[in-house]
């Protein structure tokens, strides 16, 4: 069945269409000037390219693996509308070539201004980039790049997308390659899309319902390779994107020629039809072009001073800590940045992005900050991107933060940076945070307004994959990063952590017994917190990287997930899957609910009497079948015990725990739907560092 396109009024079939020209043999005619990128035809492959300043543009067609062009293709001058160029190439079958650009124009790099006739450079819209299928053996020293044309054939049937509430959502990041890279995975394809897919019950058991991908957008692992002591280091995190269309083809565990993306999308539609959304983490404030020491091989070529902010005199302002920035809010990369997630949404029904440094997104082309960036605007109003979630990690390399204060049209949802460290601190002890504490447990409403952000705009976490998991927040008080051939001086100093009295492992059974007690304490207290929660991949069963917070090029053990730890930690486990399950079994947690016929107000924040050495809230409403949904955490953080009351019951009604991480009360948590139920009085004395969750019968 021919595709229908109109053009200028006319109607035409792509059997219709016949070449106008010639060109070193081939048959060519205009285009389709709005279609960007390589696409297939039933005739032949559609080629459109933008270049503001540059003079001419010269398709280059290779055989698969060459260096050297089989044909060269100039793009006659007629065929540019605007700086758009537009060629459809007849006879050519998408399986036999790959393809790349060469780009004329002129030369003043004081003017930013570096265009090279001879340079190739890979297509901005490229949907697959080739020689990156083998990862950390493809050391491309030349940045040469190309690409492939992709068939979007993939059938996702009648399949809806799982479209969640955002209150709803407990959110797993992982590293598609550390997850499972290690032999203790069990998974046929280690390190791969289909690792992931292999572990979706696992994933669904636990109670998760998004997986937030670190960038899987293509990038050069090879790019950072050195040696240290005897171990290759990679660019393993992957925060240095080549292209912005292209899938990450050495997470694949098959070759996937010209269906570049075919497992992702596999991956992704067995995680909805679980009920599980995918999140990925994009990258578009710099790319791994870095500065004028950096390569070319796209974005400075087509346009060097319209795809990067650049000083008067032609350098690169460096607002990302990579070398360069890109210039968001210019019309052109504008476009090619909606272009990109909406490629994403509908290609591979992608729930949610989480923006890397998106305070450089409010950045003007200038650099300075903008009160309304018409780039964050433009995507909050997206009509396609009207149901997917948009959210910011809100500060940049440039000194930019804007936690509580990112422009957020009601449809940006943030990083919440407070939260992870007041609650780091209050977690270890430091009783001057326990006022704050509230406020970040029920919501960080003195951040968040709900009159103008809504009520989910946190994101709250503890942990991720920068800086320390979990575990190493109990265990480690320094970090210890020379692994990574710095002398231990990359990576953050203020960990907010506390060694619990040993620096590292011990056999010490108390401080063993003490780091596992706060380790649930933490994770009883996200799943108790207002707001969509986050927990970093392997915290569920306590897995450690040895001290190292700064992991970004440790393809090794120290980064990857040792599921023996998930046998090993098993009650951490269970606890963790408990708390995700009691949080999403009680929606008042999660938002406010109709008032409650106990009379209780929606929140009610305790205190010992005359004191602020611990903290406990109680949340209460009248669910969806009128009945009192009636829940309450209470935390003590300090070294000595301290004395609660807990709000006033109707005689009706009786208050029962389910969780506590001392096992003074209870044997650590029970399921309040099955178990016998352990009444508490209104009057109770929490143990030191302990967390009790308890509900209302």
């Amino acid at each position: 069945m021919p595709s229908f396109r109109t053009t200028m009024n006319t109607l035409w079939t792509e059997n219709e269409l016949h070449p106008l020209d010639k060109i070193n043999g081939f048959g060519v005619r205009p285009g389709y000037y709005d279609m960007m990128g390589a696409t297939a035809l039933s005739c032949g492959v559609n080629f459109t390219v933008e270049t503001k300043e540059g003079t001419s543009v010269e398709l280059l067609l290779f055989h698969r693996k060459d260096e050297n062009p089989y044909a060269v293709i100039p793009f006659p001058k007629e065929y540019r509308i605007g700086c758009v160029y537009s060629m459809i190439v007849f006879g050519l079958v998408i399986t036999e070539f790959e393809y790349a650009y060469r780009v004329d124009g002129p030369y003043d790099p004081k003017k930013g201004l570096i265009f090279d006739k001879n340079r190739i450079l890979l297509d901005p819209y490229a949907r697959a980039v080739t020689g990156q299928s083998v990862w950390g053996e493809n050391a491309n020293t030349d940045h040469v790049y190309k690409a492939r044309v992709v068939q979007n054939d993939f059938d996702w049937g009648k399949q809806a997308m799982p479209l969640l509430p955002t209150s709803d959502v407990v959110i797993y990041e992982m590293h598609v390659r550390g997850f499972t890279k290690d032999a203790s995975s069990g998974v046929r394809h280690p390190g791969t899309f289909d690792g992931i897919r292999e572990k979706i019950p696992y994933i669904k058991d636990l109670g998760i319902n998004a997986v937030e991908l670190m960038p899987i957008f293509e990038f050069d692992e090879m790019n950072e390779c050195r040696i240290v002591d005897g171990q290759k280091l990679l660019g393993y995190w992957g925060y240095n994107p080549i292209s912005f269309f292209a899938p990450n083809t050495s997470y694949s565990s098959s070759i996937e020629f010209n269906h570049e993306g075919n497992e992702l999308k596999e991956v992704i539609k067995e995680l909805n039809e679980n009920g599980i959304e995918v999140y990925l983490d994009v990258v578009f404030n710099h790319t791994a072009e870095g500065n004028e020491h950096g390569p070319t091989f796209s974005f400075k070529g087509f346009d060097n001073r319209i795809y990067y902010i650049l000083t008067p005199d032609g350098y690169y302002y460096n607002f990302s800590g990579c070398g360069n920035t890109l210039n968001c809010n210019h019309p052109i990369v504008q476009k090619l940045i909606r272009d990109s997630l909406r490629y994403w949404a509908i290609e591979y029904h992608v729930s949610g992005f989480r923006f890397d440094l998106a305070s450089i997104l409010g950045r003007g082309q200038d650099g300075a900050p903008l009160a309304n960036p018409p780039i964050l605007e433009n995507l909050a109003g997206d009509p396609i991107l009207s149901n997917v979630k948009l959210i910011a990690e809100a500060w940049d390399a440039g000194g930019l933060y804007q936690v509580g204060t990112f422009p957020a049209w009601k449809r940006w949802a943030e990083w919440n940076g407070r939260y992870r460290d007041d609650m780091r601190d209050f977690l270890k002890g430091d009783v001057s945070k326990t006022e704050i504490a509230a406020q970040r447990i029920t919501g960080s409403k003195d951040i968040y307004e709900p009159q103008y952000r809504g009520d989910n705009a946190s994101v709250n976490f503890l942990n991720c994959h920068d800086g320390f998991t979990l575990y190493d927040m109990y265990a480690y008080n320094e970090k210890h990063n020379e692994a990574n051939g710095w002398n231990n001086t990359d990576g953050n100093n203020d960990n907010h952590s506390w060694n619990c009295g040993f620096e590292g492992e011990t056999d010490d059974p108390e401080i063993n017994t003490l780091r596992h007690r706060l380790c649930k304490n933490a994770m009883a207290t996200l799943m108790m917190s207002r707001g969509m929660p986050m927990i970093y991949a392997g915290d569920e069963f306590l897995n450690s990287q040895g001290g190292n917070n700064n992991a970004y090029c440790q393809d090794t053990p120290i980064s990857w997930l040792n599921w023996n730890d998930l046998e090993k930690n098993k009650e951490h486990f269970e606890f963790t899957r408990f708390m995700i399950h009691f949080r999403k079994e009680h929606k008042v947690i999660m938002h406010p609910l109709k008032q409650s016929m106990s009379g209780l107000p929606d929140v009610s924040v305790m205190h010992p009497s005359n004191s602020t050495k611990a903290l406990g809230v109680v949340y209460a409403g009248t669910d969806e079948n009128g009945e009192d949904d009636i829940v309450g955490i209470a935390l003590n953080e300090f070294w000595e015990p301290q004395k609660f009351w807990i709000p006033k019951l109707p005689p009706y009604m009786s208050w029962y725990m389910v969780a506590d991480t001392s096992g003074t009360f209870i044997p650590t948590f029970f399921d309040d739907s099955d178990a016998p139920k352990t009444s508490i009085p209104a009057e109770i004395t929490l143990p030191p560092r302990t967390v009790i969750v308890f509900l209302a019968k």
